[in-house]
């Protein structure tokens, strides 16, 4: 308490002696507490306080222990000044500057005190600005990890809606070639067969894989190939003509390597690159058609885009037979792909030649099925 300190002597509060009687205290405290009364002073905003310390005073001096502590240090005091006034000039000199090097001794020490607990809430604050800058990167961090996967979802989303095409297949332009030995005796070799093909588009010719398996009793042996073209234009060429003499490719089988159309095929014909939805694979219940019965463009100018030619049956001369005599409306068609979307592994030409083929080969279907119709 305020009381017990050396500036503060609770018997000069009360204006008492030392000696004074635990009765004496009370009158004194009574008597002096109702000069400094809050209630009674107002306007004095120093009775508060002073009539605090009275109190405290009051209660310090009728506490035994705590008194007989006060005595002490108040004997010790006055023996101190008693023992001063003795010194000569000299020696209270010696005394005045021992104190005051005290004196400054402890304001250096509450001085570095202070200091270090300024530091250590400087610290605490830094540390706790570390924290927030921290937690603040961790969720920038989680927002645009949020923001990726969001964007992820949508681009997973506009893909399985058809809107984006499909990634090209490690076996989307490969083809499965298989025919009889009898029928082509001259194709007994990965050399002979990227002849054979070579007019559908370039190939890769050093992945070539041709297997010949052994005949069965009264069977002729078969050959089958694996071809890689290296692009899925040819590919899908190729597989269009699949058994058509006038193509070179009589009594030949070429279907896709996984056994079904590729993805890239399918989104084509569904955004209306390949025109219906007809079946890109080979349809083994088509009869086979005198070549001269099927017609072939034989010139192409700048005159009529839809005009239909007649051309002379296809020779050995003939680099590929497989364009279709009705070629569709190319005036209606733009100069560059009307798909939005760039579709990976195919340019524009390309992409025109695939319509070309498709059209032809579902022209052929219907001529088919019109002669069917007409024997029957």
């Amino acid at each position: 308490m305020s009381t017990t300190d050396e500036d503060v002597n609770p018997y000069d509060l009360l204006g008492i002696s030392i000696e004074a009687t635990e009765q004496e205290i009370k009158t004194a405290y009574r008597q002096r507490s109702l000069k400094v009364h809050p209630d009674r002073n107002r306007g004095n905003p120093d009775a508060a306080r002073k009539f605090h310390e009275l109190h405290q005073a009051q209660e310090l001096l009728l506490d035994p222990l705590r008194r007989m502590a006060l005595d002490a240090k108040l004997r010790i005091k006055e023996a101190r000044k008693a023992r001063y006034a003795s010194y000569d000039a000299k020696r209270k000199t010696m005394v005045e500057d021992l104190e005051e090097r005290e004196r400054t001794l402890k304001k250096a020490r509450v001085e570095k005190e202070a200091e270090k607990k300024a530091r250590w809430h400087e610290n605490e604050r830094i540390m706790e600005e570390g924290r927030r800058l921290r937690e603040e990167r961790e969720r920038e961090l989680q927002r645009k990890e949020r923001e990726r996967e969001e964007l992820s979802k949508k681009a997973q989303q506009a893909t399985s809606t058809g809107m984006e095409p499909p990634a090209l297949g490690l076996l989307d332009t490969t083809v499965r070639v298989k025919f009889s030995l009898s029928a082509h005796p001259t194709v007994t070799d990965a050399s002979s067969l990227s002849t054979l093909l070579a007019p559908f588009g370039p190939l890769d010719d050093a992945s070539i894989v041709l297997s010949l398996k052994p005949a069965p009793p009264k069977k002729p042996k078969r050959v089958t190939a694996l071809v890689p073209f290296k692009q899925i234009g040819g590919a899908f060429a190729a597989v269009c003509a699949s058994g058509r003499p006038e193509s070179g490719l009589g009594d030949i089988e070429v279907d896709w390597a996984e056994g079904k159309e590729p993805e890239l095929i399918g989104w084509l014909k569904k955004m209306g690159q390949l025109g219906g939805d007809g079946a890109a694979t080979k349809n083994a219940n088509l009869p086979k058609q005198n070549p001269n019965s099927l017609r072939t463009p034989a010139t192409v100018d700048s005159r009529s885009a839809t005009d239909t030619t007649t051309a002379p049956p296809p020779t050995q001369e003939t680099s590929f037979s497989s364009f279709p005599s009705t070629f569709p409306d190319l005036s209606a068609v733009p100069p560059q792909p009307s798909a939005p979307t760039e579709v990976p592994g195919l340019d524009y030409e390309s992409l025109t030649l695939m319509r070309m083929r498709q059209a032809e080969r579902a022209r052929l279907e219907r001529e088919i099925r019109e002669r069917e119709a007409q024997e029957e």
